[in-house]
């Protein structure tokens, strides 16, 4: 899961990739609203968040122009605890939600977290595909309650497949939402990683499907 941090505070926007890196998601930062928006704009992010005051462009603007142009990600807007008209402008302005500064680190990663299930059409903290077990509060994976040790790449490859079980996933798509700009992509390393996954896990859950990419499905069957 790759998310969006547009944040101008450098302290708070340090602290926001280092704790969501921390918790398993590829993080870009912004410091600007003009290039948070052209990021948010050309980059497929499963999240944003958004600070209001933004030099360069203001963050209801960026949010304002990312909808008009249906970039419809989910977007938590951070906002001054008294200022209740930007939280009002923030949700008319295409908001998923938003947290008041200052704000516990652990309240922002749990509406992170709600905010990728229910993108995704999950509702509970943990997603099962077969034997498989993923906690998303914990970042703990288990096969038939056993934990599974992964590292931190085929801990997000996984946790995609499975926030998208049963859907077929491209090597572009996973590459895409499973490294930050700045990393050294190459789908070719896609596949190293779903070989290694699939030592760990019972192999056949984890499906090729020629020309168009993987599927994870507890149906061996599955077209």
């Amino acid at each position: 899961m790759r998310i969006l941090v547009v944040e101008d505070d450098r302290d708070l926007n340090r602290q926001l990739v280092r704790a969501l890196s921390d918790a398993g998601y590829a993080v870009d930062s912004s410091f600007d609203g003009e290039d948070g928006y052209f990021l948010g704009d050309t980059e497929p992010y499963d999240l944003v968040v958004l600070d209001i005051g933004l030099p360069k462009m203001d963050g209801i603007s960026v949010l304002e122009q990312w909808r008009r142009s249906e970039r419809n990600m989910p977007v938590i807007i951070l906002t001054a605890r008294d200022r209740w008209s930007d939280k009002v402008a923030g949700m008319d302005a295409g908001a998923d939600d938003y947290v008041a500064k200052p704000f516990h680190m652990e309240e922002l990663l749990a509406r992170v977290r709600a905010q990728v299930r229910r993108a995704s059409g999950h509702a509970r903290n943990e997603i099962e595909c077969g034997p498989i077990r993923l906690d998303t509060k914990s970042a703990r994976v288990t096969c038939d309650g056993e934990p599974i040790k992964l590292t931190s790449h085929e801990y997000r490859l996984l946790a995609y497949l499975m926030h998208h079980h049963g859907r077929v996933v491209s090597r572009t798509e996973l590459v895409e939402h499973l490294y930050e700009q700045d990393f050294d992509r190459d789908s070719n390393t896609i596949e190293v990683f779903i070989g290694r996954l699939r030592k760990k896990l019972p192999p056949e859950l984890i499906q090729t499907v020629r020309g168009l990419g993987y599927r994870l499905s507890a149906d061996p069957d599955a077209v």
